[in-house]
């Protein structure tokens, strides 16, 4: 009887074995259950990931490009953080566009800080008229009048009592160079910084 007893015995131990083990290979591991990302969200549940920062930097530009006071003679620019925190920086020539970009970059999803440093220009009549006489010799200009022709011209002029900066994009070195040149022009011009970016280097 004895060895009766432990032969069945041990045929239930072996069965209990086997049923525990098929039990843990159905079984999906705990650490996986339930658990799902966020589009946008890290994996590491720290701030975005690769992709949600680039298509939250796609989203703060195109706010900021549709803003209806945002022209030519306005500058803005942004970064973007892992964590969700913009900050606006640049110039701007009418107080409330800081306010205007400030808070539609708040309703954007995934925002979750905005850090607010755009510089408003001081009211000045002689800036203002800096500014038509900037935008006549450089717009006016045959080889850069196409860039008038665009919603938001590429070359934005930015006055500050009397010193010129020019910022932006144009399409080669010699539009970059000729728009320099143009702005030099200007009487009562104290300075010209020349910060344009040139898409095609090369030429």
């Amino acid at each position: 009887m004895r060895y009766r007893l432990c032969a069945l015995l041990l045929i239930l131990a072996t069965l209990t074995l086997a049923v525990a083990q098929n039990s843990t290979a159905a079984s999906p591991p705990a650490n996986n259950s339930q658990q799902q990302t966020m589009p946008g969200a890290s994996e590491h549940g720290t701030g975005l990931s690769q992709r949600g920062l680039e298509r939250l930097v796609k989203e703060v530009r195109h706010e900021l490009v549709m803003l209806p006071r945002y022209g030519v003679f306005d500058d803005l620019s942004y970064e973007v953080d892992p964590d969700g925190t913009v900050t606006l920086m640049g110039y701007v020539a009418d107080p409330t566009l800081k306010s205007d970009a400030e808070n539609v970059v708040k309703r954007i999803e995934g925002v979750e800080k905005v850090n607010n440093q755009i510089q408003v220009l001081p009211v000045s009549p002689n800036d203002d008229r800096l500014r038509r006489a900037l935008y006549r010799a450089i717009y006016g200009n045959e080889v850069l009048s196409q860039y008038a022709l665009r919603a938001v011209p590429p070359i934005h002029i930015i006055v500050n009592n009397g010193r010129a900066i020019l910022t932006g994009v144009v399409a080669r070195q010699m539009d970059k160079q000729i728009a320099e040149i143009q702005a030099k022009s200007v009487p009562g011009v104290f300075s010209v910084t020349d910060n344009l970016q040139v898409e095609e280097p090369g030429k």
